[in-house]
């Protein structure tokens, strides 16, 4: 609630008519796909038009850090080509023209691929990712590839080699009457556009690992933006930058040319503006790929979404287990309300069980380590990345290599994982954690054998926290916080690649 003076200075600002940047999650462009798509068509915008307003948002707000490497020649390249095939009236799909980002954890051939990471700060890939190439062809414009947690391993976006991503929300015009007090008053009587960005003080984690990807998103740097999940990296981002986050089923969208961190529980991620969206390019990228074989093999159905949905009769889950500890009442409230709505318009809803969400964290951690050592083996120095001149033998060489590119994190996970593997501790740690797994599927296969058509679950325990409290929890709280809600759904559909190891 705002004092009388925090209300008279939100009054002046309404009268002069000025929107603080940050305040919507698409202030300065302000276009959904949908809504950008009918522009274009009728000529009231061009592709150039909407590229060059999403690099001077780029631009402006430099100071969030949510990208590692924009494209702007090529993209108002790729814009211009959408122009000259509009005003032949011949769009190649609905993307036509729209501008996106991408994950730096995607090839794109001719552009360099790091994942924020040191080992891999030179890597220009040869290929682009399948995900990627179906945009291209399908006419969207990529205008740069976004910031991250090294090797996707965080769930902050702080711990890459670029620097750490700033919450565009940090500047929203309530934080600022929060935490500035008489400054605000100076900041009102000053239109955003007069003025440079400056940093105002501790701002607030993006979430991560896809934390470039969102805050690029909602500030309208693109209008839209591919990340990756493997424990809630899409997910959590999405929720503290309030976009619409998706984790589509594993299996729907290729991950050929996606840099893996666990292959048994990876998944491509995107970040939109509205549901619509999200089934648009659901649409365009889901479908088998030959250089892929865990992509789904059948046609991809249909995914446009009614414009008045019936969720009458739908039967909606509440997880009892995740009333967990630490869960913000302000998250309690969001989760009743959207419940107490699905009820109103129809919706049944009931409680359910999973009782064996407790341990996905401690399970998830013994897995995704276990994948990362074996992934991060063939970073050695010498075929391709970051090669050590410190050594005289090889032994020493790999060992020098991989202390100077990887980070505290993506090492300590790498010790981890051959710990867990050692021929005294398989059983006792990977097995019991996959036997876990297991039990964790069986949990949503109960439920759903019951009729329950989808779960209603917070993303997160509380809304995005500040930096200096997020850099004084240790990395295993951090996790305990952020992904305690995310983790399950990544542990249990993949299942169908590993169960016939552990019966």
């Amino acid at each position: 609630m705002t004092n009388s003076g925090e209300r008279q200075i939100l009054r002046k600002m309404a009268a002069r008519r000025v929107v603080l940047d940050g305040i919507s999650p698409h202030t300065k462009i302000g276009f959904t796909i949908n809504q950008a798509a009918a522009a274009l068509r009728e000529g009231t915008l061009t592709p150039v038009e909407l590229c060059e307003r999403c690099l001077a948002q780029a631009q402006r707000w430099e100071l969030l850090n949510a990208f590692v490497t924009v494209t702007a020649d090529s993209a108002l390249q790729q814009a211009r080509a959408a122009e000259r095939r509009f005003k032949l009236g011949r769009p190649l799909s609905k993307l036509d023209g729209i501008p996106f980002a991408t994950k730096d954890n995607y090839c794109t051939a001719g552009i360099r691929t790091t994942c924020a990471s040191n080992m891999l700060r030179g890597f220009v890939p040869p290929y682009t990712a399948t995900v990627v190439q179906r945009l291209l062809d399908r006419g969207a414009v990529l205008v740069g590839k976004t910031n991250m947690d090294e090797f996707a391993m965080g769930s902050g976006s702080t711990d890459g080699v670029f620097g750490p991503v700033k919450n565009p929300w940090s500047y929203s015009l309530q934080r600022r009457l929060a935490s500035r007090g008489n400054v605000v008053e100076k900041l009102a009587n000053d239109a955003p556009e007069s003025r440079p960005m400056e940093d105002l003080g501790d701002w607030c984690i993006s979430g991560g690992s896809s934390g470039g990807s969102a805050a690029a998103t909602a500030v309208g740097a693109c209008l839209f933006a591919l990340g990756s999940d493997t424990g809630g990296s899409t997910r959590n981002p999405a929720a503290h930058c309030g976009l619409v986050g998706l984790k589509p089923t594993a299996g729907l969208l290729p991950r050929h040319g996606l840099i893996p961190l666990v292959n048994s529980m990876d998944v491509p991620g995107i970040f939109v503006s509205s549901a619509p969206d999200a089934a648009i390019l659901l649409g365009a990228m889901a479908g088998h790929d030959d250089k892929d074989s865990t992509a789904v093999q059948d046609p991809p159905p249909s995914f446009e979404l009614l414009e008045e949905p019936n969720v009458h009769d739908l039967i909606v889950g509440i997880p009892q287990e995740y009333h967990a500890p630490g869960l913000q009442p302000d998250v309690l409230k969001a989760w009743t309300r959207t419940a107490d709505l699905l009820e109103m318009a129809g919706a049944r809803v009931m409680s359910v069980s999973l009782p064996h969400t407790l341990y996905s964290i401690v399970c998830y951690h013994v897995l995704c380590a276990v994948e990362v050592a074996s992934n991060m083996a063939c970073y050695d120095g010498i075929e391709y990345g970051h090669r050590s001149n410190v050594g005289s033998f090889t032994e020493e060489q790999y060992a020098a290599t991989r202390h100077e590119a990887f980070n505290h994190v993506v090492r300590g996970r790498i010790l981890a994982g051959n710990y867990f593997l050692l021929r005294k501790n398989r059983a006792r740690f990977y097995k019991k954690a996959q036997q876990v797994r297991r039990l964790i599927l069986e949990d949503f296969r109960r439920v759903f054998d019951t009729g329950v058509d989808l779960m209603l679950t917070p993303t997160t325990l509380s809304d995005a926290p500040t930096s200096k409290e997020f850099s004084a929890e240790d990395y295993c709280l951090r996790s305990a916080q952020h992904d305690v809600f995310t983790t399950p759904a990544n542990m249990a559909g993949e299942a169908r690649w590993w169960h016939d190891e552990v019966k």
